[in-house]
């Protein structure tokens, strides 16, 4: 009962229209879109680089690709209910690039290596931009609100 209250609360709504609000923006589509296709991507990467072999690589590059589209998609269709888990992409990007060294087994060569570090490389910039950039339109959004009555 007290949970339907504080869900039903003028402050929490309004909270949460102003985070949708922000993920509405051009800039929160285009995070959002550009890490699920990065996401997309890390998924069929051992396919499309040629992990011949690297199974271990293979399942992480996969399990993590998902995960990283599954946030996005997460992002783009209800940012006020995702916010507090936007960390969670860069985390992924930094795990993205040390993976060839850290998985067990012979599994660092050249095309994994540089694969991984700049498909890591971008999903950690996107994170980053997916947690400040839309930090940064709610707080501009909610400044303007403010003032206009």
């Amino acid at each position: 009962m007290a949970g339907e209250t504080m869900r039903m609360h003028p402050d929490i709504a309004e909270l949460r229209a102003k985070y949708e609000l922000a993920s509405e923006a051009p800039t929160g589509k285009a995070v959002a879109g550009l890490t699920f296709l990065a996401g997309l991507y890390l998924a069929i990467s051992p396919w499309v680089v040629g992990f011949n072999g690297l199974t271990t690589l293979t399942v992480n590059n996969l399990i993590v690709g998902i995960a990283l589209a599954m946030l996005a998609v997460g992002f783009a269709s209800a940012y006020g209910r995702t916010h507090g888990i936007a960390w969670v992409a860069p985390l992924l990007g930094v795990w993205t690039i040390i993976a060839p060294w850290v998985i067990r087994g012979d599994v660092a060569n050249t095309s994994t290596i540089w694969n991984n570090v700049v498909v890591g490389i971008i999903t950690v910039l996107l994170g980053l931009g997916a947690m400040l950039g839309m930090n940064r339109a709610f707080t501009s959004k909610m400044d303007r609100s403010r003032f206009s009555g």
